[in-house]
């Protein structure tokens, strides 16, 4: 059953078979961030660091979209932070590993 603040799916991939869905981001109450991934679709470290940019992308066009704001200036906000929590991290990745559990079996 779908969470009742779950983003749909994009328009364009939500009949394509071959779509994987790689990355959730959930931010609670109080701040907290609970993440599933899915590691072994992207391949290597360098492919995730062109999705981070391209999310940003994203981002950035997104708020130009919906508020008005300078793509670029957006860009460099996000870049700016990015920067800042790298250097001086306000929160520690928790957790574990879960693997998906097989189907029921017929």
């Amino acid at each position: 059953m779908p969470h009742p603040r779950e983003l749909p799916i994009p328009r364009q991939v939500a009949n394509e078979q071959k779509a994987f869905e790689i990355a959730r981001l959930w931010i609670v109450a109080g701040g907290g961030q609970h993440v599933s991934l899915s590691t072994g679709v992207v391949g290597d470290t360098k492919g995730w660091g062109i999705l981070l940019v391209n999310l940003a992308m994203h981002v950035s066009n997104a708020y130009h979209q919906t508020r008005g704001l300078d793509p670029n200036q957006t860009l460099a906000g996000i870049k700016a932070a990015f920067d800042a929590e790298w250097a001086n991290p306000t929160q520690q990745p928790t957790g574990e590993v879960a693997q998906k559990p097989d189907p029921p079996k017929p």
